[in-house]
């Protein structure tokens, strides 16, 4: 295996082990974990635990919100600007995460570099 794929499947294993007892920002902790100990290069030093944090959370939203048919998902999209549409919210819910994931990833990829310096 690729650094590539060890770090999505790294980030994924993290971020699904820590959200059983950490907050939402655990998944943060599992890319910047997996950017310090598999490195890749270029732009798939975010594009990989986006990836895999966005997979993870879009996946994660739907059989939270399938479990209740979408009840509270559709209330807090009429909040928002998304005309009480469920499923916008959860791919907003998704990219939001995905930000998060792949800043970490970053972070982690750099920590890394100034680490060995």
């Amino acid at each position: 295996m690729n650094n590539t794929s060890l770090n999505f499947l790294t980030t994924l294993f993290l971020a699904i082990l820590f959200s059983f007892f950490m907050p939402w920002w655990s998944v943060m902790l599992a890319a910047l974990l997996a950017g310090l100990f598999f490195s890749v290069k270029g732009i798939s030093v975010f594009l990989v635990p986006f990836s895999a944090i966005f997979f993870y959370w879009i996946v994660y939203a739907f059989i939270l919100s399938n479990g209740n048919d979408f009840i509270l998902a559709k209330k807090i999209a009429v909040l928002l600007p998304l005309g009480g549409n469920a499923y916008a919210l959860i791919l907003v819910t998704a990219i939001v995460g995905g930000i998060a994931g792949g800043v970490a990833g970053v972070l982690g990829k750099q920590s890394k570099l100034l680490f060995e310096k």
